[in-house]
């Protein structure tokens, strides 16, 4: 188990609470909308339209993992509300305000309440790499096949 220490950004609604695990097997906490004061309404995103949704959260993430941001399915499919970077990468360095980009690709606008579950937060290891200049590289039986040469489209 992996702890990801959290703090309260100034005027954050703390009854919301951290994000949480909905069943046993959930592999994603869900990230909750936690607007300032003043803010408590909400926002209402119009199709193709983008905000950045406040979480009220700062995360202390351990070397050596990161927190990934995801779409809720649920909200995806029934609204078109996605999240245009997703997966979106949080770095273990990173000790700023968390916000979601939250993006309407449906075809009505689409209000996000205080409160509501806008996102999904896997912790998940990372594993940096050496990048290496080489003369060439070694063949493959794809070679440089591109976008649709493994298969139909």
């Amino acid at each position: 188990m992996v702890t990801i220490n959290c703090v309260w950004d100034e005027g954050a609604d703390r009854a919301l609470g951290l994000p949480a695990y909905e069943t046993a097997g959930a592999a994603g906490a869900d990230l909750r909308a936690n607007f300032p004061a003043g803010q408590r309404d909400g926002v209402t995103v119009a199709p193709g339209a983008r905000v950045l949704v406040p979480t009220g959260l700062r995360l202390a993430i351990p070397q050596g993992y990161e927190v990934q941001l995801r779409p809720r399915s649920g909200l995806a499919l029934k609204h078109g509300i996605t999240l245009p970077n997703s997966p979106g990468t949080i770095d273990a360095d990173y000790r700023g305000p968390l916000g979601v980009i939250v993006m309407n690709a449906g075809e009505a606008s689409f209000h996000i309440d205080h409160g509501a579950r806008i996102a999904q937060m896997i912790v998940a290891p990372v594993v940096q790499a050496q990048m290496a200049l080489v003369a060439s590289l070694d063949e493959t039986a794809r070679g440089a096949g591109g976008f649709g040469s493994t298969g139909r489209g």
